[in-house]
């Protein structure tokens, strides 16, 4: 893995590289991480330090609930330490016996409704520190549950640097909701030509008449950089550290709308095509919504993936 390197321009406009360190202390870097977790890492916050009782004898660093309702356990090491990874690992046995006192903690800090659209399934685990070994990054494939593992540093002028090194999912295979499965047997999707899906999105249920637009916009939205494909049970969400866009299919209308990471201030709305959806009650994640019926839609929208892409 490279470091990252950043450089700023002098008086003289040369590129000075900017100096790289560690916190001094550990809590230095829960702490900032925790005020804008969800903006850094699309992550709720819940409790810092929470203990875990007398039977697990810990404390987790953070509890959180992602943008997707996952729940999350955050550990940080100031330095590289394996330990790390096995440390978070532990504490999901916690939550795995603590449902009832989670949800409790997610309706006291985030409201009700949120409270109750907790996806237990797999549990996320994110791991903060300033390396990571090779064993670290071969062990968390032999997980059960979602990793990242994501390394920090501090520069010069007080600016901090996430950069996620390894993304692992193992989310467990989906049945159709009862929706789901009446839209994949709507008479719009008889047919269509059925074109194969690659293994990324094995566990998506497409309706026929929208599998080769599909196609192609997964391939748009995984083009740049290695991304997660999680289905969940109402849209298909494509996420890096955070989601940079939510896929939703709509077959009597052969349509996909795809909400992305993307400011709706920043793009000129077209009817029809986009719309800004802040305040607007929707399912998935994403300011910015965009209707693809065609493959010249997924091209026009070509240029606002890849904006959602470098957002994330």
């Amino acid at each position: 893995m490279t470091d990252l390197m950043l450089f700023r321009q002098d008086a003289d406009g040369r590129d000075v590289e900017l100096r790289s360190s560690t916190v001094a202390l550990e809590v230095e870097l829960q702490r900032r991480v925790e005020a804008g977790m969800e903006s850094m890492l699309g992550i709720r916050f819940l409790a810092s330090e929470y203990p875990t009782g007398p039977w697990h004898r810990g404390r987790i660093d953070t509890l959180g609930l992602d943008e997707n309702n996952v729940p999350v356990v955050i550990e940080y090491k100031k330095g590289a330490d394996s330990g790390v990874m096995s440390q978070a690992a532990s504490y999901l046995s916690w939550l795995d016996s603590a449902h009832h006192e989670f949800e409790a903690l997610v309706k006291q800090r985030l409201g009700v409704e949120a409270s109750r659209v907790i996806d237990w399934r797999n549990p996320r685990i994110v791991c903060i520190a300033a390396g990571f070994s090779h064993h670290d990054r071969v062990a968390v494939h032999r997980l059960h549950e979602r990793v990242d593992l994501v390394r920090y540093r501090i520069f010069d002028g007080g600016l901090l640097s996430l950069q996620l090194v390894e993304s692992v999912s193992a989310s467990p295979p989906i049945a159709p909701t009862r929706r789901q499965q009446r839209e994949r047997d709507e008479p719009a999707c008889i047919g269509e030509s059925e074109k194969q899906l690659p293994a990324r999105t094995a566990q998506v249920v497409v309706p026929e008449c929208l599998r080769d637009l599909y196609s192609e916009l997964d391939e748009a939205l995984t083009a740049w950089d290695e991304v997660e494909v999680a289905p969940l049970a109402h849209y298909i969400a494509y996420r890096r550290m955070v989601n940079l866009a939510s896929v939703i299919f709509r077959p009597k209308h052969k349509t996909i709308l795809a909400y992305l990471r993307v400011d709706p201030d920043t793009v000129e709305l077209e009817e029809g095509f986009t719309r800004d959806m802040r305040g607007v009650g929707h399912l998935g994640t994403g300011d910015l919504q965009v209707r693809i019926a065609s493959a010249a839609d997924l091209e026009k929208a070509s240029p606002l993936i890849r904006r959602a892409f470098e957002a994330s």
